[in-house]
């Protein structure tokens, strides 16, 4: 039987398209997608709960995926520090084929069934880290053996796919299968699968973020100040949360104490004597 992400589109010369008829077509493909996505927030949600679990006892979070998958993993962990002032290892994504294959696709390194777990060793993984696999076909043989692995030796395990009776579902504790049919171009995954698989990673990332306490009220408190749009946004979230008035001495106690939150604290503080 043909994988659902194998099937043929349901639209039908392509090429002879207007443009018009191309956008419109790929816009109700893609309004399936959150659909499909919803029908997985029960999975989705076991498996944020067990990795924070993990989390507050040291754990790390750790992607792994070939191809729009694999870059997909890399680019959810890479966004974490900067978004939450999270350390840098926390959240990490491995791809099949190394860095390298980032930009370039590597021949054959999603076919190695023990590449996984042998970049997964390389951060002395142990019991309190968490292993998800991304693979929109579901039977990736990197991240299959990985998690196999990982689940084996008693790491929790989960995986993101839009295959149902895909094969890593079936050597994970907790399956998401978000299944968002077949694609607008038949087998090209990078399209509603890739979409599927970026907003639950949105999803399990932000949580966990949420739940860690890096987000107070609805504002990222523990951002990085990297650019002067960053400034300005932290400086405005101050003067929300602390009713100052003046800008540029929200901007100081920003500046001065370097984040937010410790900025909105040591205000806080301040008014208390």
């Amino acid at each position: 039987m043909t994988r659902v992400t194998e099937q043929s589109s349901h639209y039908s010369d392509l090429d002879k398209m207007s443009t018009y008829d191309l956008l419109r077509g790929m816009n109700n493909e893609d309004k399936q997608v959150p659909i499909a996505v919803e029908k997985c927030i029960p999975q989705i949600e076991k498996l944020i709960d067990g990795l924070v679990e993990r989390m507050k006892k040291g754990g790390r979070l750790f992607y792994l995926g070939a191809g729009t998958s694999g870059r997909l993993g890399i680019l959810d962990a890479s966004e974490i520090t900067p978004t939450y002032g999270a350390p840098f290892d926390l959240v990490i994504g491995l791809i099949a084929g190394g860095d390298k294959a980032i930009r370039k696709a590597v021949e054959n390194a999603e076919d190695d069934y023990n590449g996984g777990w042998s970049d997964l060793e390389k951060f002395n993984i142990n019991q309190n880290d968490t292993v998800v696999g991304i693979a929109a076909s579901g039977s990736t043989p990197y991240v299959v053996g990985a998690c196999a692995d990982a689940k084996k030796r008693g790491l929790l395990t989960g995986c993101i796919t839009c295959n149902p009776d895909a094969k890593v579902a079936e050597v994970v504790d907790i399956p998401i299968v978000a299944v968002v049919g077949p694609e607008f171009v038949t087998g090209s995954t990078r399209m509603k699968s890739g979409t599927a698989e970026k907003l639950i990673l949105n999803m399990i990332s932000t949580s966990a973020m949420i739940k860690l306490g890096h987000v107070k009220g609805n504002k990222m408190v523990d951002m990085q100040l990297n650019n002067a749009k960053l400034v300005d946004r932290g400086t405005r979230m101050i003067m929300d949360e602390t009713k100052i008035t003046d800008y540029n001495l929200a901007k100081s106690y920003l500046v001065k104490y370097g984040s937010v939150r410790n900025a909105i604290d040591k205000y806080k503080s301040e008014q208390k004597k």
